[in-house]
């Protein structure tokens, strides 16, 4: 045990929360996978169960493999991996399916491996590391609205378009993000400003493109439509969902009806993913669901201390841009569970089945634990880095 510490940087806390995490979806996972296996006819529980600590395990691979690389070469990296975002969800649209009548564009199958991947999720933190390099570059100049539409917006507004025809959800919650990120690394707020207006109006035009050529997007519009009008509405079909979501959170009580005794798992869709939340406080509980949020806001607490521990600006950015959204993204799935907000997609991070989202978030704390296992840097020596030279250093 003494060995495999020392092998491990950074923040000990963050590790011990990721564990934490990865432990306590086991039960939720392994319950919820009924519905998987006695409605859809997919495979076995204990198969669900294995693969999902596979997938949990590769994600630890890619958290321990991540924080051993210098946090000086994401600046860089994320340069490199725009060109190939872009295609790569160019090449996930076209390659999009219908599911029950509504266009499914967001996987992209892994040859030779048969898994899918959710392309959008890996833009979204490629994107975010380039925020964040970027603020960091022009901390000290004055920022040109013109110049910072082509160098900034451009990429950003590019590769949320490619986004937004099949996730709308990621698209706002990273759009969000990038706002929020641009604010705290000094972006001037009156261009601030005008960015939002020119995203909601960009957003209208799209709907309306969407009105006009409904066969351009395969009934994405009327999908968003739908989960709006069904979370205002107490009779919408769309609402079958959340119902037996809150069916299942108002049966848990205080300490829930046991590990594995839950009912509405074999009712509720998605029950594994996207509702897993509902399943855990059924079974465990209003105690079982406040420790849940306790450990989200405990993993908050220490990745804005890492972010103020961080010895130059882009670390600080980096760590905030790449840890925020996987505590948004962990209260907004269960503001869904409990009809707080419409339903979105969005999964739990590191206890909702799902290799992507498992991956994406050791992905992004994996940098985090960089920047906080690093000694002190200098801020030239992150940003004036060539990224083709970085290329070269890691070939």
């Amino acid at each position: 045990m003494k060995n495999l510490l020392e092998h491990i940087k950074g923040d000990r806390s963050i590790w011990a929360i990721v564990a934490v995490l990865a432990i306590l979806s086991f039960m939720p996972v392994y319950s919820a996978s009924t519905n998987l296996v006695y409605v859809v006819g997919n495979g076995s529980t204990t198969g669900h169960l294995i693969k999902h600590v596979v997938l949990l395990m590769m994600g630890f691979g890619i958290l321990y493999g991540v924080h051993k690389i210098p946090y000086r070469y994401f600046s860089g990296g994320s340069v490199l991996m725009l060109p190939i975002i872009v295609l790569l969800l160019v090449v996930t649209l076209s390659q999009g399916t219908t599911i029950g009548g509504a266009n499914a564009s967001r996987w992209i199958r892994i040859p030779f491996v048969g898994v899918g991947f959710q392309t959008s999720t890996l833009a979204s933190l490629v994107l975010l590391v380039y925020v964040a390099r970027y603020l960091a570059k022009n901390k000290e100049k004055e920022i040109i609205f013109r110049e910072s539409l082509i160098q900034l917006w451009l990429p950003v507004g590019a590769i949320l378009f490619l986004i937004l025809p099949a996730n709308f959800s990621t698209t706002a919650i990273v759009f969000s993000m990038i706002v929020l990120l641009t604010f705290i690394g000094g972006y001037p707020i009156k261009y601030i400003a005008n960015i939002l207006g020119m995203g909601i109006v960009a957003l209208g035009l799209f709907v309306l493109v969407v009105k006009a050529f409904p066969d351009l997007m395969k009934n994405r519009v009327d999908t968003w439509e739908k989960r709006i009008e069904g979370f205002f509405s107490e009779d919408n079909k769309e609402n079958y969902q959340v119902e037996k979501a809150k069916i299942a959170i108002a049966t848990g009580g205080i300490v829930g009806k046991g590990a594995g005794k839950s009912v509405q798992k074999n009712f509720l869709p998605q029950s594994s993913s996207d509702f897993i939340y509902a399943i855990i406080v059924e079974e465990f509980g209003l105690i079982g669901a406040l420790f849940v949020i306790f450990i989200y806001f405990l993993l908050l607490f220490r990745i804005l201390i890492v972010a103020k521990k961080a010895t130059t600006i882009f670390a600080t950015l980096l760590v905030v841009g790449v840890g925020l959204p996987i505590i948004f993204q962990a209260m907004i799935n269960m503001a869904v569970a409990v009809n707080i907000f419409p339903v979105t997609g969005q999964t739990l991070p590191l206890i909702s089945s799902g290799g992507t989202s498992i991956w994406m978030t050791c992905f992004a704390l994996g940098m985090i634990l960089s920047v906080s296992a690093s000694k002190n840097e200098t801020e030239e020596s992150i940003l004036d880095d060539n990224p083709l030279s970085i290329l070269h250093e890691t070939l």
